[in-house]
């Protein structure tokens, strides 16, 4: 299946009722108040007040209903509307609600070019990411794109998936930066990964064939001082799915989800993102760290960008994707997916600050034996980390 939207949640339902939460505070208001205050000028700011939330129908009415009641005011208080007093204040209502409505528009407008932008920028990143088959030999792959919502530049994400005579290669990526640079590396990226997912012979040959591209792009950059880089998860599954091999560049680890437990497939030892191998950071071992799992059947293997994990909520809090798919779910990667971004767009309130990008792994029960093998946490260096 391709990306899809997730739909937000509800959100600000308690817009609907500020206007007439405002226009009945205002009558109390004026109720409690001495004769002589006036809060004409609180009714006066309700289309304002609205404009940016409300269509321009919306804000017209809000903007009616506002100057009823303020015709109502002073008939409850005892004396007519229309006195010499009030023409002044009247016409200044009248003006904010016909300001309300420009700005309304001007805001409306705003946001549908955004909206255009953005489904622009979407579709230039789909053709980019093309959606992989949802089935290579016993494994059902699942992939989700989200766009961030504050943003409309095509941002620098990535998976890919290709089947070989070594088992089935995958990868994530986060490259640094977005715009045209970033697609550019993303590019470069995918196709690498494709040609040396056939060439090279085991995943730290892989590894170098992308940390050569991005060190290319790098140098064709002249050395401005705004290197690349790309964090990312390069990873081989065996021909039954029973055996993952990782290499973790700097990225967030993968989650195992099997049985309603997740657990985040931390590597052994950290390593440095794609493009910064040449830094010489002391204590830092040359060889490509290469860590080894055994997955049980029915498990799904959930591969995503820091977009996830450094999504926050109302309170500034990161979100944890862990507990909720440490829940009962369907051993299927579109639907461990679904509830994860249902999920995602539940906690910060339907707004992304990042691009999203999510590549699922599924191994089918009846795959292989062996249902209750416990991962393999053991780690292989690969002392062969020649360029291929």
């Amino acid at each position: 299946m391709g990306p899809t939207r997730a739909l937000p949640p509800r959100e600000r339902q308690w817009l609907r009722w500020l206007p007439a939460a405002l226009i009945l505070g205002v009558f109390v208001l004026d109720l409690l108040s001495p004769r002589g205050m006036r809060v004409f000028p609180l009714l006066a700011a309700a289309p304002v007040l609205v404009a940016p939330w409300f269509s321009l129908a919306g804000t017209i009415a809000t903007g009616g209903a506002a100057f009823l009641a303020a015709l109502l005011l002073p008939l409850v208080r005892g004396r007519l509307p229309f006195g010499v007093d009030d023409v002044v204040p009247f016409s200044t209502f009248v003006t904010l609600t016909l300001l309300a409505a420009v700005v309304n528009q001007l805001l409306a407008r705003e946001r549908r070019q955004l909206k255009n932008a953005r489904e622009v920028a979407e579709a230039v990143q789909r053709a980019v990411l093309p959606s992989p088959p949802g089935r290579i030999g016993p494994l059902a792959v699942a992939v989700r794109y989200e766009a961030a919502a504050r943003e409309a530049a095509i941002g620098g994400d990535l998976y890919a998936i290709h089947p070989t005579p070594h088992g089935t290669r995958l990868m994530i990526a986060d490259v640094r930066g977005k715009g045209l640079g970033a697609v550019q590396t993303v590019n470069a990226l995918l196709g690498t990964f494709h040609e040396a997912a056939l060439r090279a012979p085991d995943l730290p040959g892989l590894v170098c064939w992308l940390e050569d591209r991005v060190q290319e792009a790098n140098a064709a950059e002249g050395g401005t001082g705004l290197e690349m880089f790309a964090t990312a998860v390069i990873a081989e599954l065996s021909a039954d799915g029973s055996t993952l091999r990782m290499a973790n560049r700097g990225h967030p680890a993968p989650l195992l989800v099997h049985r309603g437990r997740t657990r985040p497939l931390e590597p052994g030892t950290p390593s440095l993102p794609l493009g910064l191998a040449d830094l010489g950071i002391p204590n830092v071992l040359p060889d490509i760290p290469v860590d080894q799992y055994a997955l049980p059947e029915g498990a799904v293997l959930v591969l995503f960008t820091d977009g996830v994990v450094e999504a926050r909520d109302h309170r500034g809090v990161f979100y944890d994707p862990a507990p909720r798919l440490s829940r009962p779910l369907p051993p299927d990667p579109d639907h461990v997916l679904d509830a994860l971004l249902a999920d995602l767009y539940r906690y910060t309130a339907g707004h992304l600050d990042d691009d999203v990008a999510l590549l699922a792994i599924g191994l089918p029960r009846d795959a292989n034996d062996g249902l209750d093998r416990a991962p393999a946490a053991h780690r292989r260096k690969a002392d062969d980390s020649r360029r291929v």
